[in-house]
């Protein structure tokens, strides 16, 4: 089997951010991404999903190497300092590198 090494960016955020967050990962070259609605509890207090407009999303997204580098440094730069927000990569591989 030929696998090829790519990132899976994670961000969990305030819902508020789905459109920033979603502009940004076209914006930085990211293809796709899977974004769904969760809850829990952390540094911000605990988070339901409850009421949509204050709910947390997780986003998922897989690049190369240098699209999360970008990703997360516009994060940290742009976004942490607005959004209650966390993000990080994991290293993966993947079987069709060309739909990332």
């Amino acid at each position: 089997m030929n696998t090829h090494p790519m990132k899976l960016v994670t961000i969990v955020c305030e819902a508020h951010a789905r459109d920033a967050v979603t502009r940004l990962l076209r914006e930085v070259g990211a293809h796709g991404w899977t974004l769904f609605p969760v809850e829990g509890d952390g540094s911000q207090g605990r988070r339901l999903a409850d009421i949509p407009e204050y709910a947390n999303i997780q986003v998922e997204v897989i690049v190369k190497p240098e699209v999360a580098e970008r990703l997360l440094e516009r994060l940290g730069g742009d976004f942490f300092p607005r959004y209650a927000m966390i993000a990080f990569e994991s290293d993966v591989r993947v079987l069709r590198a060309e739909k990332f």
